[in-house]
């Protein structure tokens, strides 16, 4: 589960964006987000797509199309953004040796575990909380207009 922290960062910032500038009705287009992350959207997709096939995002197609979240932000615990993350990630083989066997796989297993636990108990709720604590302001829906 350690990932690579470019990889990892970047699926809690996708999320936390979606989050942040959308909700589970209003979504975000990849574009808004590439353009935010200063990034190429051609190589988020990946990782968008792995994000929506964990159920983590929604995607809804057409002119307002994009993506939300596939639940609610209370419910999306980061150990799941990165599980979902790890979908995508190469896996290395350790190297071959006693003490790779006696001493860093067991010592990569416990951190390993001490990482799950934490991540599993944050939510991208708090991360939200989080951003609003720093004095961030999320967006105000657009009003709805009925004018006939």
């Amino acid at each position: 589960m350690l990932l690579r922290q470019d990889r990892a960062m970047l699926a809690v910032t996708v999320m936390l964006e979606v989050g942040f500038y959308g909700s589970r009705s209003v979504t975000v287009s990849a574009a808004d987000l590439a353009e935010r992350l200063g990034l190429a959207r051609r190589g988020m997709e990946p990782l968008l797509q792995a994000l929506s096939r964990a159920g983590l995002l929604d995607s809804a197609r057409g002119p307002r199309g994009g993506y939300r979240l596939g639940r609610s932000a209370r419910d999306i615990r980061l150990i799941d953004i990165l599980a979902a993350a790890q979908e995508e990630a190469e896996t290395a083989d350790l190297p071959a040796g006693a003490l790779t066997g006696a001493v860093v796989a067991p010592l990569w297993a416990e951190m390993e575990a001490a990482l799950a636990e934490r991540f599993g108990a944050l939510t991208l709720d708090g991360l939200l909380r989080r951003a609003t604590d720093a004095g961030l302001v999320r967006p105000a829906p657009e009003p709805i207009s009925f004018a006939i």
